[in-house]
């Protein structure tokens, strides 16, 4: 883990070629924290389930009167065969889409989990230092609490993915790729169908495998979109700019997305592996989005941060943690 030091900063952006949930930019204070330098891999969340005997949310079979609280009133009740454990696997398209429609390339396969990512035949064999993907956000908290860590807030990540810099737009600076060198695992070519990997990958990367930020943070952009504790709200940016500076925001007490009414979200940050300027430009540190806490896809992970001691800690930087951390 590395220890960030309090500090404030420009959260958000008043960039015009961001989204609206991005804006307003607002002064945020945060107190010092320990963060892990890198996304939990697999080889680290496998620990935990062996250790815990830890069934994951897409290891069991959904509960109707729970997903139907996420649905429009009335929704019918889809046939038992169709209620099986699963979780999201993005599916290339053969020919191009329309750009607002998820559906065309995310597939409910059964069997899909963190071991089998892709569904059955697939596995994480050569992977265990790759980010683990297909957990919830409820994996994630269960992961952490067993780690004696937390999940970070949004305020703490993004804190932390900006790496010292103000106002950039990207975690390392404005330009995108700075001497014509790939900064993050993104999606290059044709999206969603043709993924040329000109930065190295078409899926998941592993950990460390592109340069770390100014604290040293691996993957604060790109790979995998990371939970935070945070409740999503659309508008929470334009609430927390009515402040002076706020300090340590934990996020809204609910949930609100207009686009999608019935269903309650948490935060995600840092874009992934799928991300690319003609559909979602989330690799920078303002983006954000709003995912179901019982969704897990193949391109969503998460990291741990531990709270600091209040002055006790003296370590700086790009320090490892103490025994005790």
């Amino acid at each position: 883990m590395v220890w960030i030091p309090e500090g404030t900063f420009l959260m958000g952006t008043d960039d015009v070629s961001s989204f609206p949930n991005e804006r307003p930019a607002h002064r945020v204070h945060v107190e010092g924290f320990w963060i892990d330098d890198h996304d939990v891999t697999n080889a680290e969340f496998a620990k935990f389930v062996e250790a815990t005997g830890y069934v994951t949310t897409a290891e069991r079979k959904p509960d109707w009167e729970e997903l139907k609280k996420e649905l429009p009133p009335g929704t019918p009740k889809p046939d038992d065969s169709m209620l099986v454990a699963g979780s999201l696997v993005f599916t290339p398209t053969a020919r191009p889409v329309p750009l607002d429609d998820l559906s065309a390339w995310w597939r409910w396969i059964a069997g899909a989990c963190w071991r089998r990512p892709e569904g059955p035949g697939s596995s994480i064999e050569g992977r265990e230092n790759h980010p683990v993907v297909q957990v919830s956000w409820y994996d994630a908290v269960a992961y952490a609490k067993w780690a004696g860590k937390r999940l970070p807030t949004e305020a703490e990540w993004e804190f932390a993915a900006r790496g010292g810099l103000e106002g950039k737009r990207y975690v390392w600076g404005d330009e995108f790729r700075p001497g014509g060198k790939y900064m993050a695992n993104t999606w290059q070519g044709l999206f969603p169908v043709t993924n040329t990997a000109e930065d190295g990958f078409v899926g998941t990367s592993p950990v460390k495998s592109f340069p770390a930020n100014g604290y040293g943070l691996y993957d604060m952009a790109g790979n995998v979109w990371q939970w935070c504790s945070d409740w999503y709200r659309v508008d929470a940016f334009t609430e927390l700019a009515n402040k002076n500076v706020c300090r340590d925001p934990a996020g809204p007490s609910e949930s609100w997305d207009p686009a999608d009414p019935y269903t309650q979200k948490r935060v995600v940050k840092g874009g992934s592996f799928l991300c690319n300027p003609s559909y979602c430009e989330s690799y920078r540190p303002s983006a954000r989005r709003g995912t179901p806490p019982d969704t897990g896809s193949s391109h969503t992970g998460f990291r741990c941060v531990i709270s600091g001691d209040n002055g006790q800690v003296t370590s700086s930087v790009g320090s490892e943690p103490s025994p005790t951390k």
